[in-house]
């Protein structure tokens, strides 16, 4: 049984990651993090969890004690200041402590510290795609750079000689998993030239199950890749159920990939 901490674990995806760790007892014993303890209560009765932050370093070290296995979702979350007037654009900020450079950057730093400290042998990192682009819009947002602080904590993560899986998602969707078929690509070409024109989007879904499966799969270890999905029942997709020929497409996330 491998034990496996999964931070972020009462976000959206975080908690489908953990979930579908504890369908699994015989494979996983997952523990949570979270800051919240309500949100910990409401969606798993608290069972298995540790409260704390990832901006304090002596929680995370209680957390990771004993895993084999991190897998991070954490991520800053923008808050809109005020609905906009007709015509204009909606305007965010990010809640005090909560900007991408301290969550994205530091906050993922210090839980790779600390996973190297406790010698965690391998790291599932969730992320965006989008990140060779400085200009994205989603750097924009709250002036975060969220997408530059996330590439910074992927880097350190590949120099930290962890073995490592970098999942880079497309828009994430609230639908069903298991029913699309999954395509991988690299340094955002997914997103500059979908394949047919077909959304850059994925459901949340799918991504645990990639999450999950990437800490069982050797062929996942030390890649780093975009992730998008066929829309349901596309004309000739087949959904993705082969992980392992999944993985096989992807490739190492070397640094003159990640700084190109």
């Amino acid at each position: 049984m491998k034990r496996v901490l999964v931070t972020g674990a009462t976000g959206k995806t975080g908690s489908l990651v953990l979930q579908k760790l504890r369908d699994e007892p015989d494979e996983f014993e997952a523990i949570g993090l979270a800051r919240s303890p309500i949100k910990a209560e409401e969606l798993f009765d608290s069972k298995g969890f540790v409260i704390g932050d990832i901006k304090d370093k002596s929680s995370l070290n209680s957390a990771i004690s004993g895993c084999e296995a991190l897998v991070i979702l954490t991520s800053a979350v923008p808050k809109m200041i005020a609905p906009p007037a007709q015509g204009q654009r909606p305007e965010f900020e990010f809640v005090p402590g909560g900007l991408p450079e301290e969550v994205d950057w530091l906050g993922q730093k210090n839980q790779i510290d600390a996973a190297k400290q406790a010698g965690v042998k391998h790291i599932v990192l969730v992320g965006s795609m989008g990140g060779t682009n400085p200009d994205h819009p989603l750097n924009r947002i709250g002036n975060g750079n969220i997408l530059i602080w996330k590439r910074k904590a992927e880097q350190y993560l590949i120099d930290s000689g962890i073995d490592y899986t970098i999942i880079r998602a497309g828009g994430l969707l609230d639908k069903q998993g298991g029913v699309r078929q999954l395509l991988v690509g690299k340094d955002d070409a997914l997103l500059n030239n979908p394949p047919d024109g077909i959304p850059t989007s994925i459901p949340r879904a799918d991504v645990a199950s990639v999450a999950v499966r990437a800490l069982t799969e050797p062929n996942a270890r030390n890649k780093a890749f975009d992730i998008i999905s066929k829309p349901e029942n596309a004309p000739d997709a087949v959904a993705t159920s082969d992980f392992a020929s999944l993985f096989e497409q992807t490739t190492a996330g070397i640094k003159d990939e990640v700084n190109s």
